[in-house]
């Protein structure tokens, strides 16, 4: 695929989650299937190995596998994709990016050494380093909640002049204020919020979601994208009913039962059933939603967001 400017990288991204099997193997002829579907659903691109994707869980020879395997099928569709390349390790993560490189994806994601709290500098020495191995393919600066070196405002003005070529990021966001010191960023980096927040982010500047949303629905998260696009205050609207179902049945997974981001993520595509054949496990040693639990956020998105799970495209 052709790299990605900053500009170009926006919209509704689908995560590439990892189909796991009882044994905990990788099921891959259901990834092919979750890639197939995805590419029917017409996203506006697809990345793998996020944290939805169990990229800590890999062998570099998995890695290699489901990355080839996404290259392969978006190259044929003419699909925009995206491999993450992230590991706690800034050799691995090196060694991955070129490898993904060679795939000629449309951007890669990275995420900030982990073991230990990097200083300044070597954030800098880090992305740098990424960002010239990377060329002429984008880097996206992925910073989850629970990062041990969180960004702020300052943080990121602060690197988009230090490291001018670094493409992107994907961030938890903020309220307005967040969005104020921003500014700046926003007009020069694609910005990536989370993906129950996309028409407000969209309002604020915000160019698109690495989405959560979309492991709900992927359709209905297009069709989400294309209203933000068109008609944002009803976008807002249907934003809102979104954030209930989140905050009421999904995020309790987390919050109230001490689960990972990525069962929340991975129970949401069940309880979509846009996969079948999909399970809401993950690789061990992390613990999943139960049935009860799935059948739930099924039901509720049903009652409450209708014309999102059965959206025509």
């Amino acid at each position: 695929m052709k790299p990605l400017s900053s500009a170009e990288i926006a919209g509704n991204w689908a995560t590439l989650l990892l189909p796991i099997q009882a044994d905990g193997a990788i099921d891959y002829p259901l990834l092919g299937a979750e890639i197939d579907a995805l590419i029917a659903a017409d996203v506006d691109g697809i990345y793998s190995n996020g944290s939805a994707g169990e990229f800590y869980a890999q062998t570099e020879a998995e890695f290699d596998r489901i990355s080839q395997l996404l290259a392969e099928k978006c190259e044929r569709a003419q699909m925009p994709f995206q491999i993450g390349v992230s590991h706690t390790s800034a050799q691995i993560a090196r060694d991955r990016l070129r490898r993904a490189r060679a795939l000629s994806p449309s951007g890669v994601q990275v995420i900030l050494p982990d073991w230990f709290i990097p200083s300044w500098p070597e954030i800098i020495d880090f992305l740098t380093v990424m960002v010239r191995e990377a060329a002429p393919v984008p880097v996206i600066l992925y910073n989850p909640p629970h990062a041990k070196r969180r960004l702020a405002p300052p943080d990121w003005i602060r690197l988009m002049e230090e490291v001018p070529l670094l493409a992107g990021m994907k961030v938890p966001a903020g309220d307005a204020s967040w969005y104020q010191e921003m500014q700046p960023v926003l007009k020069r980096l694609s910005v990536f919020v989370p993906g129950h927040t996309l028409a407000t982010g969209i309002g604020q500047g915000a160019h698109g979601a690495y989405s959560n949303v979309c492991c709900l629905s992927p359709v209905g998260a297009q069709r989400w994208t294309d209203l933000c696009r068109t008609d944002l205050p009803a976008a807002l609207e249907l934003e809102q009913r979104i954030q209930a179902v989140f905050r009421d049945e999904i995020a309790p997974l987390i919050t109230r039962d001490g689960l990972a981001n990525m069962a929340a993520d991975k129970a949401a595509a069940v309880a979509g059933s846009w996969l079948p054949g999909l399970h809401q496990r993950l690789r061990w040693p992390y613990r999943c939603a139960s049935d009860e639990r799935v059948a739930a956020i099924a039901a509720a998105a049903r009652r409450i967001l209708p014309e999102f799970l059965t959206a025509p495209r």
